[in-house]
């Protein structure tokens, strides 16, 4: 098959939808598929074996690190050279929307995928008022698909109940060659420490230090567990602002770590904590769990899809004040049903291979090219 993806967000930056983007164009690849990207500049122009346009952009004004970017001329020659088999738009918002145009005008098929829950963004920026606005742009960009993809079960449910038609679920997938808990290492524990005395209650955080990620909720856990220690990786644009939140504790800010350094991190810490009720899937988790590490995490979105309460991590509710502290409480305190939890936590891991995830991809591709093909699983 021959594949072009627009995309709002790819290389250099680093999150959860470029993981699953670079993951998925690196299995495409091996399968024998020839793969065509197209995304804001600044990323290589050849990635495994697949083609990627840049494309001029200007930073989002309320969140930098994402850059908007606008079609032209030269976007719609080049799918007419690389003859696509179909177009499928990851997070259609102006670049994708793009895509979405020429798909239509051109008669190639078309498929949608949704990752970041922007609606619920809106109120962590002061903009809740503009939600149901924002559902209506998505729903008529998204139902200009063939076919919807979702990252978790509760997803595909809250698109489908907002109008959004043709979903199905794109499943998770980690690579648990890299995420493994043999890279716990005392080095690396003491720079996430930062300085600050070693305890039994070294706590994580990875991704992006933004609004919406509501790491603040993290702080009355260090106010009640005095021993608690917290690492910070990742940076944003709430990086400040967090780290007067957090002044007068013991939290360390790390700032990105990538590769074994960031494998290392999960495993070498005693839970990761990720308070975020706007998520998706939260490919971070599936990372932490492939690690050994146990997660407390909030009951929303697409996270129970993957944390079994009291099995492989804890879950908070996040509108009860002391939940987060609770939770982190009830798995710290018990040093036996950690260390189990530690073992499920990468049991499920190791069910959500990236091979397995793009397999399931290429058959909804199959499906719309070829409506005899076997149905994904």
């Amino acid at each position: 098959m021959r594949i072009t993806f627009f995309t709002e967000t790819f290389l250099p930056k680093v999150d959860g939808i470029v993981t699953r983007l670079t993951r998925t164009i690196e299995k495409l690849v091996d399968a024998g598929d020839a793969v065509q990207l197209f995304c804001p500049e600044g990323a290589p122009s050849n990635y495994k074996g697949a083609e990627i346009m840049g494309i001029p952009a200007l930073p989002l004004p309320l969140y930098p690190e994402l850059k908007l970017a606008l079609p032209r001329p030269a976007v719609s020659e080049a799918i007419d050279r690389f003859k696509p088999d179909l177009i499928h738009v990851v997070n259609p918002a102006v670049l994708g929307v793009g895509g979405i145009w020429l798909a239509r005008s051109k008669g190639i098929p078309l498929v949608a995928s949704y990752h970041t829950h922007l609606p619920k963004y809106l109120e962590h920026y002061g903009l809740g008022m503009l939600e149901p606005v924002l559902w209506e742009v998505l729903k008529a960009a998204h139902n200009q698909a063939s076919l919807n993809l979702c990252t978790s079960t509760a997803m595909v449910k809250e698109l489908s109940e907002k109008g959004i038609q043709h979903t199905a679920l794109w499943q998770r997938g980690v690579d648990t060659d890299l995420f493994r808990p043999s890279l716990a290492s005392a080095p690396l524990r003491r720079r996430l420490l930062g300085g600050h005395g070693d305890s039994d209650a070294l706590l994580l955080y990875v991704g992006r230090l933004s609004a919406e990620k509501q790491i603040e909720r993290i702080r009355p856990v260090l106010d009640a567990m005095a021993n608690a220690r917290l690492a910070l990786v990742g940076d944003g644009p709430y990086r400040e602002h967090l780290r007067r939140i957090f002044a007068d504790t013991a939290t360390t800010f790390v700032g990105y770590l990538g590769g074994e350094e960031l494998a290392g991190a999960y495993a070498s810490a005693d839970a990761f904590l990720f308070p975020s009720s706007t998520e998706t899937l939260g490919l971070v988790l599936l990372e932490a769990m492939a690690a050994g590490c146990p997660v407390v995490a909030a009951n929303r979105g697409g996270i129970p899809d993957i944390v079994t309460d009291g099995v492989n991590g804890c879950l908070y509710e996040p509108v009860r004040a002391d939940d987060l502290v609770l939770a982190t409480r009830r798995l710290l305190n018990d040093s036996a049903g950690r260390q189990a939890m530690r073992d499920a936590a990468r049991r499920e891991a190791e069910r959500w291979g990236w091979r397995g995830a793009t397999e399931q991809l290429r058959c909804y591709y199959r499906q719309l090219l070829e409506p005899t093909a076997v149905p994904a699983g």
